[in-house]
């Protein structure tokens, strides 16, 4: 029946992508370093629900897969930064934990060049996947959802890369 109504695929392909770039902004202003990570993984539901919309249902589930090792290892990196720290989660409160955290650090740099969809890692080929799926449909609201899921990438290289160098370089911040 999904398949079967144009409506019910616009619909999900459009709310997709709002929510894939929307969230992603939202992880850009967070302070909290789990809140930046759940953010996250909002955005990515989004895109997983424009690959639905698109009718690439193998894309969607690619991108959940290699999505849910990414995201467990930035989560555990995060619990072992909030751990080190006595339960500080204020990423404002940290900085240069790359030398005290060298193995929290490299993990937290793997799992974000996963995310970003950096080439050669799992989520460079399934961000792919479903870019270009929505690239190719003719659903109606795919022009828009393909250059919200575009720009999504980029805002994800954003918050990422902002949570990685804020916690992990600069001056410390720790008490």
């Amino acid at each position: 029946l999904f398949e079967h109504s144009e409506v019910a695929l616009s619909v999900v392909i459009t709310i997709g992508a709002l929510t894939a770039f929307l969230t992603g902004l939202l992880g850009i202003v967070q302070q909290d370093i789990k809140r930046v990570i759940a953010y996250s993984t909002l955005s990515q539901l989004g895109y997983m629900t424009v690959a639905l919309g698109a009718s690439a249902y193998g894309a969607g589930i690619f991108h959940l897969m290699t999505h849910a090792f990414f995201k467990a290892l930035l989560f555990l990196a995060a619990g072992s930064v909030i751990i080190a720290l006595h339960h500080e989660q204020d990423i404002r409160k940290m900085g240069g934990l790359r030398k005290y955290l060298p193995i929290t650090y490299w993990t937290s740099v793997i799992g974000t060049l996963a995310l970003i969809g950096f080439p050669g890692f799992a989520g460079f080929f399934s961000k792919d996947a479903l870019i270009d799926a929505v690239g190719h449909s003719e659903t109606p609201g795919a022009g828009l959802a393909y250059w919200a899921v575009l720009l999504g990438v980029f805002v994800t290289s954003l918050y990422s890369f902002r949570l990685l160098f804020v916690v992990f370089h600069g001056e410390e911040r720790i008490d």
